[in-house]
């Protein structure tokens, strides 16, 4: 039988929505798939040596449950979100979301990215980076991780075109 394949395209640069393309990809390499994933635009950030930059963008994203990761039970289960319109004028209102995100992933044993992209390159899941994007933002191969490959779409297009699944995350 013919080993299966997935393929994905990593496009957005936030803590958040790091986690789907290395825990699909990890996933998938357990479970026998060739994996690859495609880092372009801003999700060329999750394969950054410094993932500083990585927050979550509340902003506009009205499904993200604001709960506290501290404190007595009731007020844990206080629902936080805030509307779009007061979130862009309380200053730091980004980081603050971040940092409660940070300690909700912590609270519940889930790993970090770092973690996951190491345990994702661990199981052989190639990463690719888009050198179009790489240039554009004026990026130098050293600010990201080692075991990368610098393609255009073209040779993406080569592995996702025979995948069996192909996500665009």
């Amino acid at each position: 039988m013919e080993e299966k394949k997935l393929a994905i395209i990593a496009t957005k640069g936030t803590l958040d929505w790091a986690y789907p393309p290395f825990i699909l990809a990890s996933t998938a390499a357990a479970l026998g798939y060739e994996t690859q994933i495609f880092f372009t635009f801003y999700g060329l950030q999750l394969v950054r040596k410094d993932l500083g930059a990585l927050k979550v963008s509340p902003i506009a994203n009205p499904g993200m449950p604001m709960k506290m990761p501290f404190g007595p039970k009731w007020f844990r289960g206080i629902n936080w979100n805030i509307p779009n319109a007061l979130q862009c004028i309380i200053p730091g209102y980004e980081s603050v979301a971040t940092a409660l995100m940070k300690q909700t992933i912590a609270n519940n044993g889930v790993a970090t990215i770092p973690e996951l992209r190491e345990l994702c390159q661990e199981a052989e899941v190639k990463f690719l980076a888009c050198q179009m994007t790489v240039e554009l933002f004026g990026f130098d191969h050293a600010d990201f991780i080692d075991g990368i490959d610098y393609v255009g779409a073209a040779t993406f297009f080569e592995f996702a075109g025979d995948s069996d699944i192909c996500l665009f995350i």
